[in-house]
């Protein structure tokens, strides 16, 4: 079941981020740290509405944020839509231990779905440039990759921007 997330949920889905957090270091994809994904931004998230937890036997097993608001790091992307009527996908983690059963599809399904129901044109987001598996996962989805931007506190490493046309 996927469902709106609440501030109660947040000290579960901080779990599942540190979890996501060393099991990609383990793979030595270092993408997220001590500063993202942080406790003050899935606040933010819950208070504008935007964040969505799965849940899978009575737990959170996942989040994911739809988000209407451009982040000033995606200006100087030559987006394949007009600016202004798009979603934007931030923060999706499933626990590593639900990783490889397709929650992580179906949160994305339901993101895509949101956007089409809600008239959106596209969704948009970006992912680490090393976690190879997310690149892959994206692309199989059908989205198309449109340049890169920097997340300096988080990697020296570019983070591909990616959209999907709906």
């Amino acid at each position: 079941m996927i469902r709106k997330g609440a501030i109660s949920d947040i000290e579960n889905i901080l779990e599942i981020t540190k979890a996501c957090a060393l099991y990609m270091i383990s793979k030595k994809i270092f993408q997220w740290n001590e500063f993202y994904p942080s406790k003050e931004a899935f606040l933010g998230d819950v208070e504008r509405g935007e964040l969505y937890v799965l849940e899978h036997n009575g737990k959170i097993s996942g989040c994911v944020v739809i988000s209407s608001l451009m982040d000033e790091e995606y200006y100087p992307i030559d987006w394949l839509t007009k600016n202004g009527n798009n979603i934007y996908i931030h923060r999706l983690a499933i626990h590593p231990k639900h990783q490889g059963k397709g929650f992580a599809q179906k949160l994305m399904t339901f993101a895509e779905t949101f956007g089409k129901e809600n008239h959106f044109t596209s969704v948009r987001l970006d992912t680490f440039s090393q976690n190879k598996r997310n690149n892959t996962f994206y692309k199989l989805r059908g989205y198309k990759r449109l340049g890169d931007i920097y997340f300096p506190k988080q990697s020296e490493y570019p983070f591909h921007c990616y959209e999907l046309v709906l």
